[in-house]
């Protein structure tokens, strides 16, 4: 979910943005150009335990899943690459080069202790704002904790907090649900803490539920 500045000493247009986009990955808002780091293999791991268990849903659903790769344009003509983005319909494109998302439903972000809260804050309401978007996960790399966000009115999101392994979220938006143990398969856990796993390890926590 991190991002860093990738240029601040002058302001970039979105022209600018675009050619950068499609030479590498970079992310834009306030003027600036963000470079994207990439992700460990937690994060990559989280990401795509996410995207099988809901893609595995989706089968006859008129849903497109696009993983770590699909940047997605917010308002106030910020850019960003969202872990995991769905759509339920017809996807919509900035252009005829298919690269710009503009109608996500549900956004699932992998993010750790080592994320910086304002710019997860930020990027958080950014996303909440669009228009299109039904639902947002916020999966925690280092801890079994998904934070949900689900839209009610335009005004009103109900907030969720999913913390045990038999956890299951339901995806209202596109009508599956998964639990927390897809989501975290060959994670182990010791006290909220993730120990490096193994391969195809099965998943253990001693987590503690919390009320919502």
């Amino acid at each position: 979910m991190s991002e860093k500045a990738y240029q601040t000493d002058k302001n970039s247009s979105t022209e600018d943005y675009l050619n950068a986009v499609r030479q590498g990955k970079t992310a834009f808002g306030d003027g600036n150009l963000l470079g994207v780091p990439g992700a460990n293999r937690w994060h990559n791991l989280i990401g795509t335990n996410a995207a099988i268990a809901i893609g595995s849903r989706l089968h006859g659903h008129k849903c497109d899943i696009y993983v770590n790769g699909m940047c997605v344009r917010m308002k106030n003509d910020r850019y960003c690459y969202p872990d995991v983005a769905i759509v339920n319909g017809d996807p919509q494109f900035d252009d005829q080069n298919l690269d710009i998302l503009l109608n996500p439903t549900v956004i699932v972000e992998v993010f750790s202790g080592k994320t910086n809260t304002s710019d997860k804050t930020e990027k958080l309401e950014n996303y909440l704002a669009m228009d299109s978007i039904r639902e947002c996960l916020l999966v925690k790399e280092d801890e079994m904790r998904v934070e949900h966000y689900a839209k009610q009115n335009a005004k009103q999101w109900v907030y969720r907090i999913y913390n045990e392994r038999d956890d299951v979220i339901s995806i209202e938006a596109v009508n599956c649900k998964v639990s927390l143990q897809e989501i975290y398969a060959s994670f182990k856990f010791d006290k909220q803490t993730i120990e490096k796993p193994a391969a195809a390890a099965p998943a253990n926590t001693a987590t503690t539920q919390k009320a919502a």
